[in-house]
């Protein structure tokens, strides 16, 4: 039982917060889990897990070590790669997080094509409507899209997600067209909280304008709204890639074209590294090279 393997260990019950998860993960017995831990425990004389019959979470000392050591096996994959001339071919499971909408209608497209390229490597696309803590839960890169708060991390601009106000053609003969963004208070509009919620922005000169709205529905999910617009129930505001085929079949129209909406970024973000992954380095370029210079949304 090699002190390396004991860290592997340690690192997947940190990650699963589950003895037992970890097992399963690493196909050995939970049994064999615990001798890991506790040959990890004895050795340095620590405790690195707070320990009850419901839960299990890390100590203090474990968080430190759990940090330190994610670098040193991180540091040591990257050598073998480079050692065994592996660093140039992409292998091992790359893990993504992504916002729902951008990951079930443009992402999950865009990541077969990626391992039809690269079959050595295995994706777990993780969707979710908030920025992840890429560190303690273990993912090699996500999908931020708006202005980035985390200096840490390093990104890498992808495309960007012009944003459009739309309505369907039902809503529109009933409660008219709005000629100017003044206009929409008069407008039920629908609201996702996760974003500039009841304030939308559009172009004013040399800048931006904000204009209040509210309306009967809001929700952390762009495409809920989607769905409730096209039924009739408002007027959205939601990004390009969510609804351009809407658009295109007629089930939305798209108002206030004069008045430009506010462009959000899409990055692709990740540890900063001397060094990245052969997996993250190529997915990171793939993405660039799909969307940046012509999304399909555009």
């Amino acid at each position: 039982m090699d002190k390396l393997s004991s860290m592997k260990v340690f690192m997947q019950v940190a990650r699963l917060g589950s003895f037992s998860a970890a097992a399963d993960n690493l196909g050995i017995s939970k049994a064999m889990v615990s001798k890991h831990i506790k040959r990890l425990e004895d050795s340095l004389d620590v405790q690195l897990f707070n320990r009850t019959t419901r839960s299990l979470s890390l100590t203090e000392v474990g968080t430190v070590y759990r940090d330190r050591i994610k670098e040193i096996l991180n540091d040591i994959e990257e050598t073998e790669l480079s050692v065994s001339k592996l660093s140039s071919e992409p292998r091992g499971t790359l893990r993504i997080m992504a916002p729902t909408s951008f990951g079930s209608f443009h992402l999950s497209r865009a990541v077969t094509e990626y391992l039809t390229q690269y079959p050595n490597v295995n994706v777990e696309m993780l969707l979710a409507e908030r920025t992840p803590d890429l560190v303690d839960e273990g993912i090699d890169l996500a999908i931020l899209i708006g202005t980035l708060e985390d200096s840490s991390l390093f990104a890498r601009k992808i495309a960007d997600a012009r944003m459009v106000v739309c309505g369907a053609p039902e809503y529109l003969d009933k409660n008219g067209i709005p000629e100017t963004p003044d206009d929409l208070r008069d407008h039920n509009c629908l609201i996702q909280t996760t974003r500039m919620g009841e304030t939308w922005l559009f172009k004013s000169g040399q800048g931006y304008k904000r204009f209040d709205v509210n309306g009967t529905l809001k929700s952390n999910a762009g495409d809920a709204l989607r769905i409730a617009a096209i039924k009739g129930c408002g007027l959205v505001n939601l990004p390009m890639y969510m609804v351009d085929k809407d658009i295109k079949n007629g089930r939305l129209i798209t108002v206030l074209v004069e008045y430009e909406a506010a462009k959000r970024p899409i990055h692709a973000v990740y540890i900063h590294r001397m060094h990245l992954s052969a997996k993250v380095r190529t997915f990171v370029d793939f993405l660039f090279n799909r969307f940046e210079s012509n999304p399909v949304w555009a």
